[in-house]
């Protein structure tokens, strides 16, 4: 009984062994076959890798360079408040709105946006400042979380509750922490108050009672809840 399994084993390994080699045969012959395709292939992927590391290199990275510097001036008109010259620049150097158009694709440019939107914003110009707002690529914490945030201020601005709450929900969701997390919740609470819609202001602010309780947001959530408290009632 002891030899039948054992020649069991043995044939089941012997057939392995063959299946193995017949597919390394098989794999043999379609390279074979196919060689030149195979070659021609590796040899494009080989040429788009050369070919981004030298854009990047030798185009991308001076552009930027260049892009920085240019933004200076208008990042300065920002800090001052002068935001028409930041937007447009002052004749000389370059504003937020010509960065965008002419380094297309720097990080710079997509900064640039940024700044675009919010000086729109705080222009009054809430559709202009709201295209800027949705075309700057997320990545940094903060200024993911503002970009969004002020998306819904300036919704809110025209009267667009139901946007002014969808992105500042989202902008209290985007890389929960400490400082824009519960700012953005709560304003998202004074929104659903302005609708009339209390249950839902009412666990938005005990949400920032209960998991931001050292914010200022969280601090001053008491009061909101017992407003919202007696209004529902």
């Amino acid at each position: 009984m002891k030899e039948n399994k054992k020649g069991q084993k043995q044939d089941q390994s012997e057939k392995n062994i063959v299946a193995v080699e017949e597919a390394l045969s098989k794999s043999e012959q379609f390279i074979e076959r196919n060689q030149n395709i195979l070659i021609g292939a590796v040899a494009v992927i080989v040429l788009l890798i050369a070919g981004y590391i030298g854009y990047t290199r030798f185009v991308l990275e001076p552009r930027e360079q260049e892009a920085r510097a240019e933004m200076f001036t208008a990042e300065n008109y920002f800090e001052q408040d002068s935001l028409r010259l930041a937007l447009d620049g002052d004749g000389v150097n370059l504003g937020f709105l010509d960065i965008i158009s002419d380094y297309r694709m720097t990080k710079t440019a997509n900064m640039a946006r940024y700044y675009a939107g919010i000086s729109l914003l705080n222009l009054g110009e809430y559709e202009e400042a709201i295209d800027h707002l949705k075309k700057f690529r997320r990545r940094d914490q903060m200024l993911g979380a503002m970009s969004l945030g002020a998306t819904g201020d300036a919704y809110l601005a025209l009267e667009d509750t139901r946007n002014a709450l969808r992105y500042y929900n989202r902008a209290a969701d985007y890389k929960p922490n400490q400082l824009t997390t519960p700012a953005f919740l709560m304003k998202a609470g004074m929104v659903y108050e302005m609708e009339g819609n209390y249950s839902e202001a009412l666990d938005v602010y005990k949400t920032i009672r209960n998991e931001y309780p050292n914010t200022n947001e969280g601090r001053n959530a008491e009061s909101f809840i017992a407003r919202v408290k007696t209004a529902k009632n």
